[in-house]
């Protein structure tokens, strides 16, 4: 029987979590450096992962247990958690979880307290991860488990390929542009170029869009807030030298508030192509509705990497080699896609084990094992790096 995952997790604000990685770049503290297990400090390229790599050591003294180190309880998180559970369950893995709260000086100590409880792999989203990084490094020096949503250090980080996310949507809003309008279509771009982890997704419109013959782009702007006021804010702008916009890009928050300025200003239609990314409940709410403008948004499947990141902690304590990186990769629901999006969600295990279907939600990179752990990886990860 399928375990049902909570109310809702088709949330997916991995903005969010990749703007705590923001700055990175110089990441590694001298001391870390200098230290004799400090993990491949410089970037390199990962080979795609091999699952037939030569099996190593066991990590000696630690349980088979897997702990969830929260950040906070959003439901992407959620969905992590559930996804986690699962995996353990079939493992036979014990489970449990330690909910920071955002506070990082206790997921310090929760990280502090995996070595002496003998646990065997942990999964964090971590709040601060130059301060979290010297307390991980050393349970993985012992032999344990660390997968990182998106931060490093860590035995297997975690990341969204940021430009293919926002090519995802751009290539499904040109789709529709093209088949929709005979005139040019009047687009507007609600981008946040200042975070520099989040700064590839609008590029990756601006080059898509390009392309495309009948697009005029009125507005490429960054509103004062990214969240919904931002996003209506910034439309009423717009729409006093605009009043008539037919495309609207963004993260779902802010797209949202767009939508609600152009209801107000009795300017909304139903062939307009609102789209965001994320995949927040009422951006899935006003596609589900048929007869709104918003016809997109790109999420990110919680449930099923956090499936893959329990499985690869059993795999590690068992002997074998598991990735170093992994890609979770943007799915673009609409209309058409959000029923069997929606499966999948509540039946990671399912997709997990139909290979070529796990392929359209993970990409895996690197080898690495516990005779090989001093390879982890120590500096922010990319596969479009």
């Amino acid at each position: 029987m399928i375990e049902k995952p909570p109310r809702s997790m088709l949330s997916a604000p991995f903005g969010a979590m990749l703007m705590v990685a923001a700055g990175l770049s110089s990441f590694s503290s001298q001391a870390l450096a200098e230290a004799s297990f400090a993990g491949l400090t410089r970037p390199v390229a990962l080979a795609p992962f091999n699952p037939d790599r030569v099996t190593c050591g066991k990590p000696p003294g630690l349980t088979r247990s897997l702990v969830f180190i929260q950040d906070n309880a959003r439901e992407f998180m959620q969905g992590t958690a559930f996804g986690l559970r699962l995996a353990a369950k079939d493992r036979g893995l014990a489970f449990d979880i330690y909910p920071a709260n955002n506070d990082p000086e206790r997921m310090v100590r929760d990280v502090d307290r995996l070595l002496p409880g003998k646990i065997g792999g942990a999964v964090v989203a971590p709040i601060d991860p130059e301060g979290l990084a010297p307390h991980l490094i050393r349970y993985m020096e012992h032999g344990g488990y660390i997968g990182a949503i998106v931060p490093p250090p860590a035995t297997t980080i975690l990341n969204a390929p940021q430009y293919r996310t926002g090519q995802v949507l751009a290539e499904t809003a040109a789709k529709y542009i093209e088949r929709t309008f005979r005139d040019k279509a009047n687009v507007v771009l609600l981008t946040h170029d200042t975070n520099q982890f989040l700064a590839p997704r609008f590029t990756a419109m601006r080059d898509t869009l390009g392309s495309v013959s009948n697009v005029n782009i009125v507005a490429d702007i960054s509103p004062a807030t990214v969240d919904k006021q931002g996003g209506y804010d910034t439309m009423k702008l717009v729409l006093i030298a605009n009043p008539r916009i037919d495309v609207v890009l963004g993260a779902d928050t802010v797209v949202l508030g767009a939508l609600r300025a152009l209801r107000e200003a009795g300017v909304a239609r139903p062939d307009q192509f609102l789209g965001g990314i994320d995949g927040e409940p009422e951006a899935i709410a006003e596609i589900k509705s048929g007869n709104s403008p918003y016809k997109a948004t790109i999420s990110l499947n919680s449930p099923v990497f956090a499936y893959a990141m329990g499985q690869h902690a059993a795999d590690w304590l068992d002997g074998k080699s598991i990735p170093q990186a992994m890609d979770i990769l943007p799915i673009s629901l609409d209309k058409d896609t959000i029923t069997q999006y929606e499966r999948d969600l509540a039946d990671p295990r399912a997709v997990y084990e139909a290979v070529a279907h796990r392929d359209n939600y993970l990409k895996m990179y690197g080898n690495i094992c516990y005779d090989t752990r001093m390879e982890f990886l120590n500096f922010p990860w990319s596969s479009e790096r």
